[in-house]
């Protein structure tokens, strides 16, 4: 007990002797303290609070709203129907990457494109398509099946879009435990004589569950959070998101906004809650170390042909999802002239649009490095160094991710426009780029975070203390040599950023001010009027633009002589 205080002790006055580190430390804290739990804890405070006065009439007057309690509802049902069916498709494309001979290098590539297509691509880009093809003058609805339905704008067409859009983070999570199963477990039931059916139900299954349940969690998050998707294609199907900026922008009811925020805020964070702190453990603790073999994949036509059937068909309905967009931009009038014109694009050019897309370029572009390398110095104070509240920046910084865009936004308007600093230094950021800027900070740095930690776990601590040892002080260490070393989670955070940046709609949508001109914004715009062969245009740019800039990323890191390119963006 004695040695561990003197260790203690001893790791303080090191900490202590770095003035950089001790500043570096209580920097990150301000911008945590600041940027995060300021405006969450405003909203809580404000929700609570009216004239002065402790009171929960507000949150009384919120839940006799019809509307606000169906929102509840259709919110919780949605998340049901969007996890069980990401999850899913999810663990289909996963087991038939690990488990199934495709036959074909080809077709295996296209399965993995496919699954991670929707990572790194706008959020309401499959909204477009479905409009397209299933809307009132879509593609299938009007010209094939002469149909005037609106049956697409609900429940249905929300969750079809969810489940294409979050089915990857599912594969992609579910891909790593399933190649972790020892094969030997299930080659020793197949020699017992159970049939692939009982093993599948008997020994691989149970092994995954605490990590389907992980998926399903993650993708039910998701899916409560999600705000672009239900304003696109929604209709009168009300979500929680979509409620909290309509009784913002429409009702103009503050106090009312502020209250819904907290109980979105409340599910989101208890399932958060419940996926990282229980069910994250339990697959841990279930699936440990790696297989001690590769697995020898199945032939049987019996099982082969039917799932890998399954596969082709999702993935050419979402590849033909993601084509309708482009081609959407390039018709004259969607459903009655399919003439190909470039008058969307003359007309996006003609009344703005390059203010648009310079203004989301320049935005994320700043935003980028600056989350990259907070992102990178939390990881390294998490893993590499010893101080009180250790714990408490890891959770905060992560805590971004449990916090749904729209909560966000209200949170920085009633902190940042009507709270503590509401006069003053502080109150000039409302309505600037600054606080846009912030906030894709603060949206991208839980992934940015999480993938520096991982990497800074394969450091030899040994490395940076033979730099201490000849003199180097924290930040020369951490410049020369933790970052060079964990350069492709630096590089890799710094084109997730860029991406989820540019594409951001629900947190910003509510702090964007006609001083700034946003690519999603406009989408959204024209989308809710109608016009979708402008918002098509606009989102055929806006891809273009992203995977232009993961082309480049890979590039450097190609250049910089990393291990491995990016194919993919981790998403929150």
């Amino acid at each position: 007990m004695e040695k561990s205080a003197q260790g203690k002790a001893l790791d303080r006055k090191k900490l202590l002797a770095d003035p950089i580190m001790v500043t570096a430390i209580i920097g990150i804290f301000l911008f945590l303290l600041l940027f995060i739990l300021y405006p969450l804890a405003i909203l809580l405070v404000d929700s609570v609070n009216v004239d002065g006065q402790l009171t929960f009439s507000v949150f009384v007057r919120i839940f006799g709203m019809t509307t606000f309690r169906k929102a509840i509802t259709n919110t919780l049902w949605l998340g049901l129907i969007t996890g069980i069916g990401a999850t899913l498709i999810g663990f289909l494309f996963a087991y038939v990457d690990s488990y199934v001979d495709v036959g074909s290098k080809f077709v295996r590539k296209l399965f993995n494109l496919v699954s991670t297509l929707p990572v790194v691509s706008p959020p309401f880009v499959l909204s477009l398509s479905a409009i397209l093809l299933f809307g009132r003058t879509g593609l299938i609805t009007r010209n094939v099946l002469n149909l005037n339905t609106t049956n697409l704008y609900g429940w249905r067409g929300i969750a079809l879009v969810q489940i294409l859009t979050f089915f990857p983070v599912c594969y992609l999570m579910l891909k790593g435990l399933l190649k972790n199963i020892d094969p030997s477990l299930e080659e020793a039931a197949r020699n017992m004589g159970a049939s692939r059916w009982k093993v599948f139900t008997t020994v691989t299954l149970p092994l995954l569950l605490p990590g389907l349940g992980n998926a399903f969690l993650v993708s039910f998050i998701e899916s409560v959070a999600d705000f672009a998707n239900p304003m696109i294609i929604g209709g009168n199907f009300d979500t929680l998101a979509t409620t909290i900026y309509l009784q913002l922008t429409g009702a103009y009811d503050k106090s009312g906004a502020t209250a819904m925020a907290v109980v979105l805020l409340c599910i989101s964070m208890g399932l958060f809650i419940l996926e990282k702190y229980w069910l994250e453990r339990k697959s841990v603790a279930t699936l440990t170390g790696k297989a001690s073999r590769g697995r020898t994949l199945m032939t049987d036509r019996s099982v082969r042909v039917p799932l890998v059937t399954l596969c082709t068909l999702i993935t050419v309905f979402v590849l033909v999802m993601y084509a309708l967009v482009p081609l959407g931009s390039l018709f004259k009038l969607w459903g009655r002239d399919y003439s190909l014109s470039i008058k969307w694009y003359e007309y996006i050019f003609k009344n703005k649009g390059y203010r648009v897309f310079t203004d989301s370029m320049l935005l994320s572009v700043i935003a980028s490095p600056l989350t990259a390398l907070l992102s990178m110095m939390i990881a390294y104070l998490v893993v590499k160094r010893k101080f009180k509240g250790k714990g408490l920046m890891e959770f905060v910084a992560m805590l971004a991710m449990a916090v749904p865009g729209t909560v966000l936004g209200v949170g920085f308007i009633r902190g940042y426009n009507s709270g503590l600093f509401h006069s003053g230094i502080m109150s000039g950021l409302y309505g600037t780029g600054t606080i846009l800027v912030i906030v894709f900070i603060v949206r991208s740095l839980p992934i940015g975070t999480r993938s520096g930690i991982a990497a800074l776990r394969q450091i030899d601590k040994s490395i940076e203390e033979a730099a201490y040892d000849m003199g180097a002080d924290s930040a020369t260490v951490f410049g020369t040599v933790t970052l060079p070393l964990i350069k492709e989670s630096f590089f890799s955070g710094l084109v997730t950023t860029f991406v989820r940046s540019i594409t951001a709609i629900s947190a910003i949508i509510l702090l964007v001010t006609p001083r700034f001109l946003l690519i999603t914004v406009r989408i959204n715009e024209h989308a809710e009027k109608g016009n979708y062969g402008i918002a098509c245009a606009y989102a055929t740019i806006l891809i273009i633009i992203t995977y232009t800039a993961i082309s480049l990323m890979n590039v450097l890191l190609a250049k910089f002589g990393t291990s491995k390119p990016m194919t993919g963006i981790e998403e929150e």
